[in-house]
């Protein structure tokens, strides 16, 4: 992989000059051990200023703790509603449950890197990490897909669908993970490598290695696991705006939608809308991050250190959107959360027919 040479100066005036030298680099920071996971693309970057530690760890600190709590709410108020214990909601349950494990595992790492100002856990560690990161961000937007693919059988196909079953959608739910495990383990059979980056307080995908052997694996993990969804997302929602309510009424086979059945319909497209919006932020979080990868293995120009850091950072901010957009707009979640957490509840008592209509088709909620 060719280089390119950034100018930088060398005299640092941050208090690390007398440590590790005038040409000292970001690597010098690094244990040891760690030297043969870097890639030799960051040594030609001095050390990050440490201003940025302690900006970088806080906020982390902040999303983490948001994250932790606002998906350990959606768990809780999801799993112990029995009325929300449909097979649409096991997807959406998965894509919490994948979010908050994500926080669980990484924030409080990385909080820990930054007061160090360098990754302090060693090689097996950092492996870990990357690999961690990747496998809950690979599974969110595979849950998001099977989301998708949800509302397109329900609100475009009708009752012609086939109905959606908690057998059905756990099978979907163990696709998912089995595919995110497949691409992230991938790296520890030699397909691709986990390594540190930017500031050295982070691991994921070695994206500036010049083998093809590594740049084919971010080539393909990109398309199988960031576009293909994309695509299948793109498509649902295509066919789901397309779709209104009287659309919906002449597949239906029906001259004017009854109340019962109005509120249904107004129920599947509000979900669908908070489905979109949720898939939407993931897309805008996750986007930055990709193209920092895509950079590296077709060797654009220089990626500096804290503009890598800072994509791999507002990635993580994923995790706060759902509970957030479910909580604001999800009709049923509103009514549990006001019900079980009043205290967290900011919205008026939904009235009695936005209790009664559920979040999944007539056919789902039949046959679960």
């Amino acid at each position: 992989m060719g280089f390119y040479k950034v100018e930088v100066p060398y005299a640092l005036a941050w208090g690390q000059q007398n440590k590790y030298g005038a040409n000292a680099t970001i690597v010098d920071q690094v244990l040891p051990e760690m030297h043969d996971y870097i890639s030799p693309y960051w040594y030609q970057f001095p050390p990050v200023d440490p201003i940025w530690y302690p900006i970088l760890g806080t906020f982390i600190g902040i999303v983490g703790i948001i994250a932790f709590f606002g998906n350990a709410i959606v768990i809780y108020i999801f799993i112990s509603t029995k009325s929300l214990r449909s097979p649409s909601n096991l997807l959406v349950l998965n894509l919490a449950v994948s979010d908050f494990l994500m926080i669980l595992g990484m924030c409080p790492i990385m909080v820990v890197n930054s007061y160090y100002q360098t990754w302090v856990f060693g090689p097996m560690m950092c492996e870990i990490y990357g690999m961690w990161g990747s496998e809950f961000g690979c599974n969110s937007i595979l849950s998001m897909m099977t989301i998708a693919l949800d509302r397109y059988n329900v609100i475009v196909k009708g009752i012609s669908a086939k109905p959606f079953t908690k057998k059905k959608a756990l099978l979907w739910i163990f696709l998912v993970w089995l595919f995110s495990l497949f691409w992230t383990l991938l790296p520890f059979f030699g397909w691709g490598r986990y390594g540190p980056e930017g500031n050295m307080t982070a691991c994921g995908t070695d994206y500036l290695r010049s083998e093809l052997l590594h740049r084919s694996y971010i080539f393909f993990y990109g398309l199988f696991v960031y576009f293909m969804p994309l695509f299948v997302i793109i498509y649902s929602y295509y066919f789901i705006l397309k779709v209104g309510i009287r659309e919906q009424a002449k597949k239906m086979n029906v001259a004017s939608l009854r109340s019962s059945e109005n509120a249904n319909t107004s129920t599947e497209h509000k979900l669908a809308k908070v489905a979109l919006v949720t898939i939407s932020l993931w897309f805008m979080a996750w986007t930055p991050y990709l193209v920092v990868n895509f950079m590296g293995i077709f060797d654009a120009p220089p990626i500096a250190p804290l503009n890598t850091i800072w994509c791999s950072l507002f990635a993580k901010c994923s995790a706060i959107y759902n509970p957030i957009v479910y909580a604001i707009s999800h009709p049923r979640y509103k009514a549990a959360l006001a019900e079980k957490l009043p205290m967290l509840s900011c919205a008026d008592t939904p009235s009695p027919a936005a209790n009664k209509s559920d979040l999944e088709s007539a056919e789902t909620t039949s046959v679960a």
